[in-house]
């Protein structure tokens, strides 16, 4: 339908061009041969000259309309196809609750995504308090152990625990609650750096987001915006750039204020002085933390208690 709609769209529209070409031009001759008679001064032919092709407006727009309802069919169907998007797992609410936090761990874990083994027989131990970093060549399943502990998906074989629990066992929303999560690229919503942060944690006070902001090194660019955290970010946050989208993403997880923080590249769109100072803002808030971070710098390893090398679908 859309490729037939896009044809017949064209074809109006080259044939509605051709005609207004056409009655202007005819306009023209019939306005200079009326002036040459003097049938009509040259003011009135120019006027109605003016008037026909003015009057040509809502003819283009209809023209138009198989542009835009073209356009307007492809967004309806993106809107249908997220309504009928089913998660990967489902949500737990006959489960139980974590209490205090007490470690992670996957242990003996195998997972394939579209028959690709991804990850095998995997095993990852955090302790309370620790900063563990994961290593490893690009593809080899560093980004998919983190959304396995936040139970994104679920392991095939093996068990992922958290605070003692299998994490199929416990409710979803008390997972979430235990865990904060930074992707490799940060989504930003069309609203204010304001609005795109409280979605961590809705209600937020002034003084909690500016906390939120100084640990993520955020704060300097929100004094230099003029209107501060209520500068709107744009479309998918294109008004600022890579490395300033990932210091929201970081202000996020901060403010989320969760006992595991599982970070995914979280200074790879960083300076080399702005990475330091988040960095170093990790390492001075870690004392109620337990911080699993994937990292391919080098950098990374000085905030970290232990490195797990992923090889091949394998971490040591």
């Amino acid at each position: 339908v859309e490729r037939h709609l896009k044809g017949g769209t064209a074809l109006l529209m080259a044939l509605v061009g051709a005609i207004v070409v056409a009655c202007g031009v005819a306009m023209l001759l019939a306005s200079a041969a009326l002036v040459a008679q003097g049938a009509v001064d040259a003011g009135a032919a120019v006027l109605a000259t003016v008037a026909l092709m003015s009057s040509f407006g809502p003819v283009i727009a209809v023209a138009n309309l198989g542009s835009t309802l073209q356009q307007t069919l492809a967004a309806g169907a993106r809107v249908v196809d997220l309504l009928d998007e089913r998660p990967q797992t489902d949500e737990v609410s006959d489960g139980v609750d974590l209490g205090a936090f007490d470690g992670a761990a996957a242990r003996r874990v195998d997972f394939a995504y579209g028959g690709v083994r991804v990850l095998e027989q995997v095993d990852v131990t955090l302790r309370p308090g620790e900063v563990v970093r994961v290593t490893g060549r690009s593809g080899v399943g560093k980004s998919t152990l983190l959304k396995l502990f936040m139970r994104f998906w679920d392991a095939q074989k093996g068990v992922v625990e958290v605070s003692g629990r299998d994490v199929r066992r416990v409710n979803t929303a008390s997972l979430r609650n235990a865990e904060g999560f930074m992707t490799q690229e940060t989504h930003l919503f069309e609203g204010t750096i304001r609005d795109n942060l409280v979605l961590a944690r809705p209600g937020a006070t002034d003084d909690q987001l500016a906390d939120a902001c100084a640990k993520a090194s955020l704060s300097d660019l929100v004094e230099r915006l003029p209107q501060g955290l209520d500068t709107r970010v744009g479309e998918l946050g294109d008004a600022l750039s890579g490395g300033e989208r990932q210091r929201i993403g970081l202000a996020r997880v901060f403010l989320h204020d969760a006992p595991f923080v599982l970070l995914d590249e979280p200074t790879s769109n960083l300076d080399s002085l702005n990475e330091a100072a988040v960095l170093r803002a990790l390492a001075d808030n870690r004392a109620s933390k337990t911080i699993l971070i994937v990292s391919h710098r080098a950098s990374a390893a000085a905030i970290a208690d232990r490195t797990y090398s992923v090889e091949r679908s394998r971490a040591s």
